[in-house]
């Protein structure tokens, strides 16, 4: 009986000592473990929805320039960049062809006009002879119908001897336009033919300093295109440079590339500098939607503390602290002055909650939120400028906070010097981008 009632002792002993190991390592654990708090100070921020495309730069207005009669080319008076103005001489084309045709449809009209007088004397002689009874019907007639073919050839070789004269003033090729040379096709000696299209000789841009971007925007992302709407651009030979522009056309005809549909969207690209030349390809974001106003980031809104932080919270809001004097200060923001910040809501609609960080507590605090960029959100009421909106909280042991700083889960910079480290624990502004 009392070898039983030792073993009984012993055993409980045994349950004693361990529970109070188990006890000591956890109490240890805890003691060995800190809340660390990170947070974001509210600022202003631009949160943006863009459509993102490819295209080219081309030049606003392009001519190309050609000849509407053939022959050779005798003289070119420009070459590639060559800026001219309009009516400025770009080439001729040999003349000596041409000048034989004015010359062979003047002599045709000086013949017609020969006929035309021969036959109006015949004819008025006719005429005289037939109101005198001395000429016959027949004869008057013919005199008469003489006549009006006269006439008609008469016209007929004018037309021919301007239309010579017209391709004449053809062989010298003028611009249309003040621009710049952009092509030149053809070479000195080269024979150009007319006879069934107008060969290109030139082509002109109007004004490099005003380009457009030709952006091939996909089927699914030309809904939220709209005219006027802010555009950004890069090209490869400027990585380094954004360019601005503006929706200037949407184009409705589709294009269909590989089953893959397509719109054309002109973008207008101020072009100053004239650091953009025609046919580079631009890298195009258009911002379909953009807001500014107080804004935290996403994971801002999703974060809710565990049970552990708010019995965490509440102990420390039994502990009298140095702001309230020795009086303990109410948990998860139960002051008075935190009901005036409370957003208005219409009916129907639900509020976001966020935590914010006050002093070393945290609380809830329903907001009115607006546009979302995925990285950032719109606060447009609840909130303050300068407010800290918590981003997590988590317990970390002590050593890791110490040697990640502000951001127990990201690593410092390489070389920072320790002294310098700022273990703010208190929930000073820790990790996240700044507001832009």
């Amino acid at each position: 009986m009392k070898k039983k009632t030792i073993k009984w002792i012993v055993a409980l002993i045994i349950i004693a000592v361990v529970l109070g190991v188990v006890f000591f390592v956890k109490g240890a654990k805890s003691a060995n473990k800190e809340l660390v708090i990170r947070t974001h100070v509210v600022g202003s921020y631009t949160v943006e929805n863009t459509v993102t495309a490819t295209g080219t730069i081309e030049p606003v207005e392009t001519v190309e320039v050609g000849t509407q009669v053939s022959g050779k080319v005798e003289t070119i008076y420009v070459d590639y960049n060559s800026v001219v103005k309009k009516g400025d001489l770009l080439a001729e084309l040999d003349k000596l062809t041409l000048n034989e045709s004015v010359s062979r449809a003047q002599a045709n009209l000086t013949s017609s006009e020969s006929q035309l007088k021969y036959a109006k004397l015949t004819y008025e002689r006719t005429k005289q002879l037939y109101e005198a009874n001395a000429a016959t019907l027949a004869d008057y007639e013919a005199a008469q119908n003489t006549y009006t073919q006269a006439q008609m050839s008469m016209k007929n070789a004018k037309a021919q001897y301007d239309q010579a004269r017209v391709d004449l003033g053809y062989a010298d090729i003028f611009s249309p336009i003040d621009g710049v040379v952009l092509d030149r096709a053809v070479e000195v000696g080269q024979t150009v033919a007319a006879s069934f299209s107008t060969p290109t000789l030139f082509t002109l841009a109007n004004d490099l300093t005003r380009m457009q971007v030709e952006a091939n925007v996909d089927e699914a992302d030309i809904g939220q295109v709209k005219l006027n709407q802010r555009v950004t651009f890069t090209v490869d030979a400027y990585p380094e440079d954004v360019f601005n522009g503006t929706v200037n056309q949407i184009r409705m005809k589709p294009t269909t590339t590989s089953n893959v549909v397509t719109y054309t969207v002109i973008i207008d690209a101020p072009n100053p500098d004239q650091k953009l030349f025609p046919g580079m390809t631009a890298s195009v974001t258009i911002v379909t939607e953009e807001e500014t106003g107080l804004a935290a980031p996403a994971e801002a809104f999703s974060f809710t503390p565990s049970e552990q932080i708010m019995k965490e919270m509440m102990k420390n809001a039994e502990r009298p602290s140095d702001n309230n004097m020795g009086r303990p200060e109410p948990p998860f923001g139960g002051k008075p002055e935190m009901m005036q910040e409370r957003p208005r809501f219409n009916e129907g609609e639900r509020p976001t909650m966020i935590w914010i960080k006050k002093g070393s507590n945290i609380m809830p605090r329903p907001v009115k939120t607006g546009m979302s960029d995925g990285a950032y959100k719109i606060i447009e009421s609840g909130v303050n400028e300068g407010d800290s909106v918590v981003l997590s909280a988590q317990y970390v042991v002590k050593e890791a906070a110490k040697k990640t700083g502000e951001n127990p889960f990201m690593p410092g910079p390489p070389g920072r010097n320790r002294n310098n480290r700022n273990n703010n624990r208190g929930g000073a502004p820790q990790g996240g981008p700044g507001p832009r």
